[in-house]
């Protein structure tokens, strides 16, 4: 059973997240890889950057840096479980983000009410 009122470090309730991505307060990244994201979709909104690239792609030094990401806005992290994007919270936090989220699964996120679209 789905925990609707799930918080993720440090303590983002899911429905909050939810708004806060409408409004563009906070930027959603979904690290699973394509397979996963082919058989479930995605949430609406969402950066698809998968574990093995976000080295490379969160890091504002590296040349692949994703132009949609800041160290200073918020941003929340979901995989399938919540374990992956728990190692992905924390490397972003080494590279310097301020505030960093990891909101669980893509079902967590589904569950609480989270748009979702078809990859």
């Amino acid at each position: 059973m789905f925990n609707f009122m799930r918080k993720s470090e440090p303590g983002l309730a899911l429905s909050d997240a939810i708004a806060q991505v409408a409004a563009g307060e906070l930027t959603l990244i979904d690290i699973r890889d394509h397979g996963e994201l082919t058989q479930t979709g995605t949430a609406s909104g969402a950066l698809h950057i998968p574990m093995m690239r976000l080295p490379m792609v969160a890091d504002p030094r590296h040349p692949d840096f994703h132009a949609d990401l800041d160290l200073k806005k918020p941003v929340a992290l979901f995989c399938a479980s919540g374990a992956r994007s728990g190692m992905a919270a924390n490397m972003l936090r080494q590279m310097g983000y301020e505030v960093v989220h990891n909101i669980g699964g893509f079902g967590h996120w589904a569950a609480a009410g989270g748009p979702c679209c078809k990859v």
